[in-house]
């Protein structure tokens, strides 16, 4: 029987952490050793490897009786060029969905959960025997899509990058980042460990952290320590972002006002970094994929004018 169509489907996966550690110690030997000599399952380590390998054996066998099938590892999609009519699957965590969706461009994606029973797959709507009936209902037009806001940071020099989830705007160590922020009408000179901008999708990710740190220690000061923490809600399409300061340090030069709000697409967020060295912009979490923002560079950041498309 023929393939359903000739267009290309792209495999996105990712490595284990068990493909980690034998990269890492050179052998499985010298990989399950390190690891139980710090007392801990290597066994756990196996079996989540064995089934991801398998899911990715089935995923592949399914995807070959429909189209043109590429397999693709997370670390090669920053400089991957997509087709315009390549339809994309997303095989693993979250995570690997959210590292995805900023590289497409807005071309949808088929997110498949390869062990149910470990990840709880938020953005992961189908099994992977799912898959004969979504891809043909996506290559008919017949599966819904499920928008979500994307956060753009633009500089001076003309570098761009997009972030699913979260930007991170500061010194690679942590340290304390010098920079001019504007946020509408209003500006501040700070100094503080960073600033994080966030979207719906990631609002319950490092916001959410932070929050809840920030309402521990208000409360502990003011001896109303609550458990609860007051989170935003913010639906994974809404066309705003939320920003928050990291430990501000007020001084005779810095301010410690403009910590926490919104940037939108009337009031978008102007940063001119006072950095001299180290100073980055990275998104989702990847540390390696980032834009250098020493002194002198200015990031513009705001909402991106395109969503990503998660087929439901």
């Amino acid at each position: 029987m023929g393939r359903l169509t000739d267009r290309k489907i792209i495999l996105i996966i990712r490595l284990t952490r068990l493909d980690e550690l034998v990269s890492r110690f050179n052998t499985l030997a010298q990989a399950k050793f390190y690891v139980e000599h710090l007392g801990a399952d290597f066994s756990d380590y196996q079996q989540e490897d064995q089934t991801y390998k398998s899911a990715i054996r089935q995923t592949e066998a399914h995807l070959g009786e429909l189209g043109r099938v590429q397999v693709l590892q997370r670390s090669f999609l920053p400089n991957f060029v997509f087709g315009k009519d390549d339809m994309v699957v997303v095989l693993g965590q979250d995570g690997l969905v959210a590292n995805t969706l900023k590289y497409l461009d807005g071309r949808p994606v088929v997110a498949v959960n390869p062990d149910p029973a470990r990840y709880d797959g938020v953005l992961l709507p189908f099994n992977v025997t799912d898959l004969p009936k979504v891809i043909h209902e996506v290559f008919r037009g017949k599966r819904a899509f499920k928008e979500i806001t994307m956060a753009k940071t633009h500089l001076n020099d003309g570098q761009t990058l997009l972030a699913v989830n979260d930007f991170f705007i500061g010194v690679k160590s942590h340290t304390s980042a010098r920079y001019l922020l504007t946020v509408g009408t209003k500006t501040e000179q700070q100094s503080s460990s960073g600033i994080i901008i966030s979207t719906g999708l990631g609002s319950t990710g490092w916001l959410k952290s932070i929050l809840a740190g920030a309402t521990g220690i208000a409360g502990y000061i003011t001896d109303k320590y609550s458990r609860k923490v007051s989170q935003p809600r913010i639906s994974w399409d809404s066309d705003f972002l939320y920003f928050t300061v990291r430990e501000p340090f007020p001084s005779k030069v810095s301010s410690a006002k403009l910590v926490f709000g919104k940037i939108t697409k009337k009031e978008p967020m102007t940063i001119v970094s006072q950095t001299p060295e180290n100073g980055v912009v990275f998104s989702d979490g990847i540390e390696a994929d980032y834009l250098n923002f020493n002194s002198g560079t200015t990031a513009l950041i705001s909402v991106h004018d395109k969503k990503g498309l998660l087929v439901i």
